[in-house]
């Protein structure tokens, strides 16, 4: 029992330093950059963890009932998804619309869906899902102990995930009272996801071999 509750604890820790991988960060970071407000970027990264631990818990599952698990090309597809995905996110962030003022922009912003944030993190959930099963599969032995391990992996995550858009959402919700520096923080964090997404996608599909996995 005492085992048990020790490999928990150590899900958790894992689902928290799993939040903060590279990908994660520059991703709820395009989201963030528009929040003017600190308890939106909080819910932003609440939502995003919603949405992976989701994923991870039902996709998961799923393979450990059937003992299966996805080929090497699939799983890397997923990933690649990600990669696209970042290059959209900073995209959207780049292309800034100059005649709208900041409260302006902020109003608009409030009267978007969480459900968009929550999509971004079942994406990134999606790519991880089996990774995150592999090492389920290694840890615990039955299936109610595979589900409570990834359950309590997605809590770490959404923690984790929560502190750090509530830390960076700060820098973000100062610069609304210059329009210029809040466009020039929310264009950066585009440009960072944008370059970063490229890469994401090259270093997947040739320097890993994707593309070659499907010819």
């Amino acid at each position: 029992m005492i085992s048990y509750i020790s490999i928990l604890f150590l899900g958790f820790i894992l689902g928290i330093k799993h939040s903060i991988e590279p990908d994660h960060i520059i991703a709820v970071s395009t989201m963030v950059s528009k929040s003017k407000k600190l308890s939106r970027s909080t819910l932003t990264g609440v939502f995003w963890g919603i949405g992976h631990t989701s994923t991870l818990l039902i996709v998961g599952m799923i393979l450990v009932l059937m003992k299966g698990e996805l080929s090497d090309k699939w799983a890397m597809s997923l990933e690649f998804l990600v990669g696209i995905m970042l290059v959209y996110l900073g995209m959207k962030n780049m292309i800034v619309d100059r005649k709208i003022d900041s409260h302006q922009k902020a109003h608009n912003h409030e009267k978007a869906s969480l459900i968009k944030i929550t999509v971004i993190g079942f994406v990134h959930g999606l790519a991880g899902s089996a990774a995150m099963v592999l090492l389920t599969m290694s840890t615990v032995s039955t299936v109610r102990e595979c589900a409570l391990y990834i359950l309590i992996f997605g809590i770490g995550t959404i923690i984790g995930m929560m502190s750090f858009t509530t830390i960076i959402g700060i820098p973000f919700v100062y610069s609304k009272k210059s329009i210029n520096l809040d466009r020039s923080l929310t264009q950066l964090a585009g440009s960072v996801s944008f370059l970063f997404g490229i890469y994401y996608m090259y270093n997947i599909g040739v320097c890993e071999g994707l593309f070659q996995m499907w010819k």
